[in-house]
């Protein structure tokens, strides 16, 4: 590990030299690709997998641990790399990192006899190589204040690791565990994260002098109860207490959101999609007291969590750093980018709202909002993949 004071290096295929580069692509890949597979096995009958996992809970593990994970690794490991002034993977260490959650996504459609014993053995392997490339760095930085970000990810991993216990019949109702242990690690990352960030890219970004209040009293309860949250939705069936928490986070969360709400981020795509995904996710607690008290699918809520939360803010997050990290203006994003943000905006409402409004007209809603998702992250592929292959527009390294 050596600090960041070596000459600049490039070359005209960049795609390994950071973390961000690399597992943005393969997110928006895998984002696209997996929910036109879905909805082929779902609406047509498709049978593309060569696994004994059912369908269903293969699409739900690709969305939180192929997406979002492939997200998280590419936003630490560069992110990392910016808090430490210190060196995380790059070049053939990169790459071989990437190899292990590429083969996990392949696995899958191939016919080998312990293709689940390997796409077990990669995954796990790929996040714990993860972990120890942002461990080293903070550690030695000393920066005690990231460690909570390595322990989350820890967690994810324990997490996963349950998963597939699940699978291989080892822990009862593992899967499940897994799966939604999974999905609330992810949003609480986002929550911590999000915490950090977007206060800092609104104040930056408006165009404007602005300071945003911060009120600690909701930012550590918000945070803590979430925990609480986390533990009782994941492994217990106590829906009470569970939605509960939900009413409580909603009201924290709307707070939080309510300070960072300021007139200038709605001219500004890349600080307007950050602040509607944080409020998708508000929403999805009141869906998630609403499914207990009222008898609301509790599937809208998670899919308000996942689809809209998660999605919204790491399309956004990809958006933006994928230009501020290859020397290009943050405030000149690509025309697509509005559309992309559109097309899964629309898409929530379609999947969330939907049904709930009118569902008699279910599967329409299913489709629509699979066809959006689809949509939006081919226009990603497409404007991004050849922004984050190419060298730096400014000529730096990275």
């Amino acid at each position: 590990m050596i600090p960041l004071n070596e000459p600049a290096k490039q070359s005209t295929f960049a795609l390994f030299n950071l973390g961000f580069r690399v597992f943005f692509a393969s997110a928006g890949l895998i984002a696209l690709f997996s929910i036109i597979l879905w909805t082929g096995i779902h609406q047509y009958g498709w049978q593309p997998l060569a696994i004994t996992l059912p369908a269903m809970q293969w699409h739900a593990h690709e969305m939180v641990y192929g997406y979002a994970l492939a997200v998280i690794a590419g936003f630490l490991l560069t992110a990392v790399r910016n808090w430490t002034s210190l060196t995380t993977p790059s070049g053939l260490h990169l790459a071989l990192i990437f190899s292990t959650w590429a083969g996990a996504r392949i696995l899958p459609f191939v016919p080998l006899a312990n293709n689940l014993l390997l796409m077990a053995i990669l995954d796990l392997l790929f996040l714990s190589w993860v972990i120890v490339a942002i461990t080293i760095p903070i550690v030695k930085a000393r920066q005690q204040r990231q460690i909570a970000i390595v322990f989350c990810v820890f967690l994810l991993l324990a997490s996963h690791t349950l998963f597939y216990l699940g699978v291989f019949q080892k822990v009862t109702n593992g899967i499940t565990m897994g799966l939604y242990s999974g999905l609330y690690l992810v949003v609480g990352l986002i929550l911590i994260l999000g915490g950090r960030v977007i206060p800092f890219f609104i104040e930056r970004g408006v165009g404007r002098p602005v300071t945003l209040k911060r009120y600690n009293p909701v930012e550590i309860l918000s945070l803590v109860l979430f925990v609480v949250f986390w533990i009782i939705e994941s492994f217990t069936q106590q829906q009470l207490l569970s939605a509960s928490l939900a009413v409580v986070l909603f009201i924290l969360h709307t707070i939080r959101l309510a300070t960072w709400t300021v007139t200038g981020i709605w001219q500004k795509p890349l600080l307007w999609i950050l602040w509607v995904g944080y409020a998708v996710i508000v929403a999805g607690f009141a869906l998630k007291a609403a499914s207990y008290f009222y008898g609301l699918s509790p599937f809208l809520a998670i899919h308000a969590f996942g689809y809209g939360g998660v999605g919204l803010i790491t399309v956004g997050m990809m958006c933006r750093v994928a230009l501020g990290h290859t020397g290009r203006n943050i405030h000149q994003a690509p025309k697509a980018v509005v559309v992309i943000f559109i097309a899964l905006m629309v898409g929530v409402i379609a999947r969330v709202a939907g049904p709930l409004v009118l569902p008699a007209f279910y599967n329409v809603w299913i489709i629509s909002s699979s066809a959006l998702w689809i949509v939006a992250f081919a226009l990603f592929c497409l404007t991004y993949i050849p922004i984050l292959v190419a060298p730096r527009a400014d000529g730096q390294d990275g």
